[in-house]
């Protein structure tokens, strides 16, 4: 079967390793991505006492690691030509490769996105298929190219995304799906099995890295949209919506959208609110109530003092920004 390096980061890097290891592929090589981040004897403290889930993965399969300092470097493109691979996968890695570099495979450099592409290029499909309220998502490995998220497509798995999804919950199904996926691939290859599709432009979407002001919650928008919005955004960013200068952190497993029964229909204003659940209930932009339990105040100092401040100074009918 094929010699394959890996480069990748998190529970992707890990599963894409359980899945080539299924596939009876040899594994020749593994670049961890938080070996760019980290300088090299802060790296080997943090393995020795703190190891990461893929480090751990690394070690107890006995795989040979790549300790460059960067994708693009010639010291990996050496590494590369001495390792003589077949295949180089690659899931979770923010390098934009070099051409000479996507060439140095034998047969191919294959990128595991985490979405139905051409739909949802870009750093974070977790957060934005949830935030965009889609029912699924998926994996794609397609071929790389010098563009982010472009090439050819090999395979694709569909994902479902569930209504009560966190950022947490795609992702963790996700790689899960990305584990057995490639196994399919590395065997669908090796039978000449694989047909690459080229990718639609006009069906393509792309969403950079998220920016400050959109962590800030609109209750002109629905319910269900305000909802999405704060469980998207977790586990990699925090959701804000602030009352008298003061700003409140939802949380996204503690979101229950209600009817409102009440003649209050002014969006933003405060139904109801609990300090015993340290909740707020609030008019969104459809009429409907999004009921907020367990809120933290933002801030260290704050943070103890959320349900005393609900109960004195949060007040029924009040305005949320």
């Amino acid at each position: 079967m094929f010699r394959v390096v890996i480069l990748g980061h998190g529970d992707m890097l890990s599963n894409l390793i359980i899945g080539t290891t299924d596939a009876k592929c040899k594994i020749v090589g593994v670049f961890r991505y938080e070996r760019l981040k980290t300088c090299s004897i802060y790296q080997k403290l943090k393995d020795f006492f703190l190891p990461s889930k893929e480090y751990s993965y690394i070690k107890s399969y006995g795989l040979p690691e790549i300790k460059s300092k960067s994708a693009n470097s010639e010291e990996f493109k050496r590494e590369l030509l001495a390792l003589n691979p077949d295949i180089v996968l690659v899931g979770t890695w923010s390098e934009k490769l070099k051409k000479d570099i996507i060439r140095l495979p034998k047969i191919a450099m294959i990128n595991a996105h985490p979405s139905l592409l051409p739909k949802y290029r870009g750093p974070n499909p977790y957060l934005q298929t949830i935030w965009h309220m889609e029912k699924q998502s998926g994996i794609t490995f397609h071929l790389m190219d010098e563009n982010f998220d472009t090439g050819a497509i090999l395979l694709q798995k569909a994902v479902e995304i569930k209504p009560d999804d966190t950022g947490k919950e795609l992702k963790e199904r996700t790689v899960l799906t990305a584990r057995s996926a490639v196994t399919e691939l590395l065997n669908m290859l090796a039978d000449d099995f694989i047909i690459p599709v080229d990718q639609s432009e006009e069906r393509a979407s792309y969403y950079p890295q998220i920016t400050n002001n959109e962590v800030m919650i609109d209750f002109k928008q629905t319910a269900e949209e305000i909802s999405a919005h704060i469980r998207a955004f977790h586990p990699w960013s925090k959701t804000f919506f602030e009352y008298k200068n003061k700003f409140f952190i939802p949380n996204p497993r503690y979101l229950e959208i209600l009817e409102n029964n009440t003649d209050i229909k002014e969006v933003g204003k405060i139904i109801d609110k609990s300090h015993k659940e340290k909740s707020i209930t609030v008019v969104c932009g459809d009429g409907k109530l999004l009921k907020m339990s367990k809120l933290k105040l933002y801030g260290f100092f704050n943070r103890p003092f959320s349900s005393f401040y609900i109960k004195h100074f949060v007040k029924k009918h009040g305005n949320l920004s």
